[in-house]
């Protein structure tokens, strides 16, 4: 799982192509389709209940994308959803800029700039793990809803960040594929 041999090149690959053949204007394009996809993939969890929990985590992806481009266009595409979510469903202001968001600006940045999945995923991991906890600890918000409480217990952040570890390492196993997939798409 941790083996390193061409793990960011094919990202590498994208990343040049990109800021060597795309103008600004479709660089910015891509950014606001991404950021409308990630505004309604994460919306889909307050508008359609149920399932929409298991649509919503993929709201990493857009982001993610976008921060193969450049970081800079990755935190466009962040702040956009942003504003977006305020207009669609903004409830969801306390779950994406501080979770979903900053774990794909972490990945995007990470497939391009890191040369291995661990010092990846433990960056990434870390940064869901500030995310989770900040809205937690600091602002009051049940990021897990009632499975965690507002008092500071260290078995608690152990889970939180064990969690974050875990996820972080399937979102960059999942992105990996994924951009094996869908690499042809940027070469158009």
């Amino acid at each position: 799982m941790f083996q390193e041999n061409g793990f960011s090149s094919k990202s590498e690959n994208i990343h040049s192509y990109v800021v060597d053949n795309w103008s600004t204007t479709k660089k910015l394009v891509f950014t606001a389709l991404m950021a409308a996809l990630a505004a309604l993939l994460q919306s889909a969890g307050g508008l359609v209940p149920g399932v929409g929990f298991f649509i919503s985590p993929f709201t990493t992806l857009p982001i993610l994308l976008c921060s193969l481009v450049s970081l800079q266009y990755g935190i466009y595409s962040y702040v956009l959803t942003n504003f977006l979510l305020l207009l669609i469903e903004p409830t969801e202001l306390f779950i994406f800029p501080f979770t979903t968001g900053i774990l794909g600006l972490a990945l995007g940045w990470g497939l391009v700039h890191l040369k291995s999945r661990l010092i990846n995923i433990l960056i990434s991991g870390s940064s869901l793990f500030l995310g989770i906890c900040l809205p937690l600890y600091v602002l009051g918000f049940p990021v897990f809803g009632p499975l965690t409480s507002h008092s500071i217990d260290v078995l608690v952040f152990l889970v939180i960040f064990i969690f974050s570890l875990v996820y972080s390492s399937l979102w960059v196993i999942f992105s990996l594929f994924f951009i094996k997939k869908i690499k042809g798409w940027f070469y158009r």
